[in-house]
């Protein structure tokens, strides 16, 4: 899989800088860099990881001052003898650089094809090399703590630590029934599912981890929803720092959708800022209010705008609605102005409309209608009255939790009041206040948590397997399974297909 060819890349961005810099990898490089380096020393002779002072050359002219760094494998990123050339960064002359470098003997290196390298070459595992790829994109602290743990080997180390749990069970069963006169596994069965038990709570953690870890590398998707005209384009206004989006008296001024990214404390917000919700006859509106319907529903956060200066209606209805069940900040703006409800209030008007979703919902799921509830209950047994009203009873356990969860502050776009008290509130409520990198692994990558959940799924196989009492060699095989889902995740058990799509999307240079 790995191939021997030496490779050099542009390793710094593509723009007018102070320095650039042309990474060189392979067994080649210090052979190319003794023939375009002009200095007091031959750098193929100098100790590794040392600086040097000279000049690049072609056949005919001095292209730049530079200073190069020599590092010898291993000892390396890649593994391999590296050179590094610190040149000026003009795009025009660390290009000419490059080309010189390409030249004498280099090929250009694909993207993410350093980062491979020091993979196939055994200095990262996979997990690390992703993580890789996560820093130089990270977009806020949380990110960028994250993708430092993860290349300390955080995620490695775990999942080397669950696979060796589970490759000693599969060894000794293997043995036992190879060898039952030395070894038994009479009983082993109820020994295993103890641990077992133990490695599927260790995966749910990591599993559960992965909505943190995808919010902290990618941001929240947040949608702001509210009826026209309601300070939705201010909030988003005063939130990006900004004039995004255009203001006015003007029921309707937003019609299309309009996103921003956003950094509050520490977090990304992807934010969009819809059409305002109501019944209305222009197409080109309705065509607004429809998207920011579709938007709440894959949003990871909905921003409801509440006029607090105008009664709620049948357009609030819908909003609520579209919040039902969702993660949502409740934000009762124009606080400065006289205040037609409360939060007391608000918090009734969900109550009620929560309470008719959930009865619609039940009564639909019990006897495929929603006229079920209250007219029929005189009509029923004891017994049968008895378990409807408990369900009932659970429905108003439920809605009223979920109201509760919803925080409802009172905000003053205009007068700038209230926004620091929802900037806290959001991160309490997707980052739990604080994270400790120390401690917690958080999964940022959807093919490890999808590696994670298969070798979830081979762990319940084998205790299904054992509380049926099948026959041992039945745990080896989806223990197997697990075995080499987890080891997916680090690159133990990869197809050099699947390693080159992954290194295809790192950035050139790296």
């Amino acid at each position: 899989m790995l191939k021997k060819n030496t490779i050099a890349a542009i390793s710094t961005g593509m723009t007018d800088s102070g320095i650039g810099i042309v990474r060189i990898s392979g067994d080649d490089a210090f052979h190319i860099i003794d023939r375009i380096y002009k200095g007091k020393e031959k750098l193929s002779e100098v100790q590794s990881h040392t600086i040097h002072y000279g000049y690049i050359q072609d056949e005919v002219e001095t292209i730049d001052e530079v200073l190069v760094s020599i590092m010898r494998a291993p000892k390396t990123f890649t593994g391999e003898d590296t050179v590094e050339i610190n040149c000026h960064g003009g795009v025009f002359v660390v290009k000419r650089v490059l080309d010189i470098v390409l030249k004498n003997g280099a090929s250009i290196a694909a993207p993410g094809e350093f980062t491979k390298r020091a993979f196939l070459n055994g200095k990262i595992d996979l997990s690390q090399a992703e993580a890789v790829s996560d820093l130089i994109h990270s977009k806020n602290e949380y990110a960028l703590r994250s993708s430092v743990s993860q290349l300390k080997g955080s995620v490695k180390n775990k999942i080397s630590e669950i696979r060796k749990e589970i490759l000693y069970h599969t060894a000794f069963i293997e043995n036992a029934l190879d060898d039952p006169e030395h070894n038994s596994v009479d009983g082993y069965g109820e020994k295993l599912e103890i641990v077992l038990q133990k490695i599927l709570q260790e995966l749910d953690q990591l599993i559960c981890s992965y909505d943190n870890g995808r919010i902290i590398k990618e941001g929240i998707q947040t949608v702001i929803l509210g009826k026209p005209n309601v300070g939705k384009s201010s909030l988003l206004n005063i939130l990006s720092g900004r004039e995004r989006a255009i203001v006015t008296d003007v029921e309707g001024t937003t019609r299309d959708i309009l996103e921003e990214q956003i950094q509050i404390q520490g977090i990304n917000l992807n934010v969009i800022d819809t059409a305002g919700i109501r019944d209305t006859s222009d197409m080109i509106e309705k065509i607004g209010v429809d998207k920011a319907k579709e938007y709440a529903d894959d949003a990871d956060l909905i921003i409801y705008v509440a006029d607090i200066s105008r009664n709620l209606d049948e357009n609030d209805a819908q909003i609520v609605e579209l919040i039902y069940g969702k993660k949502c900040v409740i934000l009762m703006n124009k606080s400065d102005l006289n205040k037609k409800f409360s939060k007391d209030d608000m918090k009734k008007y969900l109550w009620n409309k929560f309470i008719k979703i959930e009865r619609d919902r039940k009564s639909e799921n019990d006897d495929g209608s929603k006229d079920v509830e209250i007219e029929k209950i005189s009509r029923l047994k004891n017994n049968d009255r008895k378990d409807i009203e408990m369900r009932q009873d659970n429905i108003y356990d439920e809605v009223s939790q979920l109201v509760e969860e919803i925080p409802v502050i009172d905000v003053s776009v205009k007068m700038d009041q209230g926004i620091h008290e929802f900037e806290l509130i959001l991160q309490n409520m997707f980052l739990e206040g604080s994270i400790s990198f120390n401690n917690e692994i958080h999964i940022t990558n959807l093919r490890q948590k999808e590696a994670l959940l298969g070798a979830r799924t081979s762990l319940e196989k084998v205790l299904e397997s054992i509380q049926s009492q099948m026959p041992e060699d039945f745990y080896s095989i989806d223990l197997l399974d697990a075995y080499e889902m987890l080891g997916s995740i680090t690159g133990d058990t990869i197809g050099e297909d699947l390693i080159n799509e992954i290194f295809s999307k790192f950035c050139m240079g790296k």
